[in-house]
């Protein structure tokens, strides 16, 4: 059977009524499978997963947008995340018996009918990219809602793929593909958020450092910590233990020590070390993260 996975990242942590309400649509949506839902507030940001076949799982994504592009509100939006939209992201991921080209395929088409049907601008990123410079989604978020706002209407650089080079409360999407990718963040026991941007920058492969991976520093507030944020575009390049290992003895030499890290969403089995909560201090896993114990239910 044809199966894709789909994880769009909604940017509203906070009120878990509208986060209820986008992942209703979905759920109304035959032979898709929600997954799991994550919410973050510091982050302000959501994390949904199904899977489903092809045509059910785009017109889940789509349904989800539409309904997200109603309640969520960018010009009020706050968070620590980057993000340039109410729908800030949605990935396809081949799962089985469905190539990367087939995702690319799903992903332009759900562009086009987001920019089509709800005349919101949509960049194509990853596998789906159209241009070098759209392939990583930092690169795309630069200057976040609040500088593309103004950006889309006289940059040619910032014309999206599909729709209007202009935006509305709901801000911008983008929509692509690409092969499992692991959101692993690792808290450090300082507030000093310097700390956690200079390791963020020496094991990003964009300054030189882990091939596949992108990392930020956060400052969570509510604990009174910092963290180094991270997705690990492939694992089987640079693994979870690696990244771990090479944060914790930066994180000693600046006098500051691991206290835990966390993974967001679903993981697939085979990319978790042996002995994997103790050996990278995971906090509050839980077994069903595990995306082949999901699938099956």
């Amino acid at each position: 059977m044809k199966l894709v996975e789909c994880v769009p990242n909604f940017s509203e942590g906070r009120n878990s009524e509208v986060v209820d309400k986008i992942v209703d649509e979905i759920k109304k949506v035959d032979g898709v499978s929600l997954l799991d839902r994550e919410s973050d507030p510091d982050h302000n940001r959501s994390v949904i997963t199904f899977i489903g076949q092809p045509e059910a799982v785009k017109k889940a994504a789509f349904v989800a947008t539409a309904k997200a592009s109603e309640l969520i509100d960018m010009n009020k939006h706050k968070g620590e995340h980057p993000r340039i939209g109410a729908t800030d992201v949605i990935p396809f991921v081949p799962i089985s018996d469905v190539t990367i080209e087939e995702c690319v395929k799903l992903a332009k088409e759900l562009g086009q009918e987001i920019a089509t049907k709800l005349n919101i601008p949509v960049y194509l990123y990853a596998e789906a990219a159209t241009r070098p410079d759209r392939v990583r989604l930092p690169d795309i978020r630069k200057g976040q809602y609040e500088g593309l706002k103004e950006e889309i209407k006289t940059n040619p650089d910032k014309k999206p793929d599909f729709g209007p080079s202009e935006m509305g409360s709901a801000g911008a999407t983008v929509t692509g593909a690409r092969h499992p990718l692991i959101a692993f963040n690792v808290n450090l026991n300082t507030d000093n958020l310097e700390i956690a941007k200079d390791i963020a920058r020496k094991i990003r492969e964009s300054s030189g450092g882990f091939k596949a991976v992108q990392a930020m520093g956060f400052d969570i507030k509510e604990r009174g910590i910092v963290q180094v944020s991270m997705n690990l575009l492939n694992y089987k390049v640079t693994s979870m233990l690696t990244v771990f290992n090479a944060i914790k003895e930066e994180a000693e030499k600046q006098g500051v020590e691991v206290i835990g890290s966390e993974i967001i969403g679903l993981i697939p089995k085979n990319a978790l070390p042996d002995d994997a909560v103790k050996c990278l201090k995971i906090e509050n896993f839980n077994e069903n993260q595990i995306l082949e114990k999901r699938m099956r239910g």
